[in-house]
């Protein structure tokens, strides 16, 4: 396929440590497969990433990589419009990682509020390492790489961006202007939590997959905490308050949602009901995503094709970057020092 040149460029990624949820797909994948058809799309499996929290279950790490990218192909993602890589078959990315480790200050890195917070969020964790400190590090790499001009996050990964714009300005003021300042491409992801109302989580046991089957969705659905100020039925609703009418939100139209909130706070709407109804809409929705799934359940060799196709393509660009990287910096191993 040609590529459009004019097309401004983007990156983003996601980390392999388990199967892809509800809340993946609404706060980040559906919002990338809108984009793939404006820019020029960098997608990869970061799976050196994961280890900054992962490293005790490094194994498992290898195993989500084609669960992870079936379910990229089967929400809409396009091998033909976005380039799809895994992080570690591109040894550019430890190189570049390493030279911008050299010239990043500590300080830049403590006072990261991510960090703090994540700290605090895996407090059962030990991640007083290295390589967990240095990660935004390893996002400026991954950014910097392919000279994106934008990074799709939420408003919680904007300090990265910011670090990434300021790595690169002090890249180009030693050595000469190489890098471009992304900007961060805010995208306002829906508030969802999980079955039990707090966070949507693996580790909580709290999510709906999308690649549940749909028996076991619908017991999702059912078991979905909604408003727990109405604990009879007789008792008038609030939607607002309710903690699965963002989903409804996502999968129903309108005028069906103006319905639901005039019944719901008229007591003529049980959450059962209600329920019922999300979860025949949550499926519908969902068919055509489990059936291309099914599709790449069944053909592993063409998901290894894509993803190799991926990786030569994201290859190409890394190399040409680092070829510039080491010749501003006076690495370049082309060149005979004592000639």
């Amino acid at each position: 396929m040609t590529r459009e040149p004019t097309r401004r460029r983007i990156l983003s990624g996601m980390r392999p440590t388990g199967k892809l949820h509800l809340g993946n797909y609404y706060g980040a994948l559906y919002n990338w497969v809108k984009l793939q058809e404006e820019y020029e799309c960098f997608y990869f499996v970061a799976d050196w990433h994961a280890l900054t929290t992962e490293y005790e279950d490094a194994a498992n790490i290898r195993d989500y990589i084609p669960e992870m990218l079936m379910d990229w192909l089967a929400v809409g993602l396009d091998p033909e419009k976005s380039t799809l890589f895994v992080q570690s078959a591109l040894p550019e990315h430890a190189e570049l990682y390493l030279i911008f480790g050299m010239l990043t200050p500590v300080p830049w890195l403590e006072r990261n509020p991510t960090y703090k917070d994540q700290v605090q969020e895996l407090a059962h964790k030990d991640l007083a390492t290295y390589g967990f400190l240095g990660y935004p590090i390893l996002q400026a790499a991954d950014i910097l790489m392919y000279k994106a001009q934008g990074v799709p996050v939420g408003v919680d990964q904007v300090p990265h961006v910011e670090m990434t714009r300021e790595i690169a300005r002090r890249f180009n003021h030693f050595f000469r202007p190489i890098f471009p300042e992304p900007e961060a491409l805010l995208t306002e992801a829906p508030k969802l939590t999980g079955t039990d109302g707090r966070k949507m989580s693996k580790s909580y046991q709290n999510c709906i997959y999308l690649s549940d089957p749909p028996k076991l969705i619908s017991e999702k659905v059912r078991q979905m905490v909604t408003d727990t100020q109405r604990p009879y039925k007789k008792d008038p609703g609030e939607p607002d308050r309710c903690l699965a009418f963002p989903f409804h939100r996502l999968n129903l139209p309108q005028e069906k949602l103006d319905e639901i909130v005039v019944e719901c706070r008229a007591a003529r709407l049980g959450c059962v009901d209600c329920k019922m109804m999300l979860a025949e809409a949550l499926l519908a929705n969902l068919a055509p995503v489990q059936e291309r799934r099914h599709y790449y359940e069944n053909h592993p060799d063409e998901v290894r094709d894509i993803l190799l196709a991926g990786n030569a393509r994201a290859r190409r660009t890394a190399r040409r970057t680092m070829a510039e990287v080491r010749e501003a910096i006076g690495f370049n191993l082309d060149v005979q020092l004592w000639s």
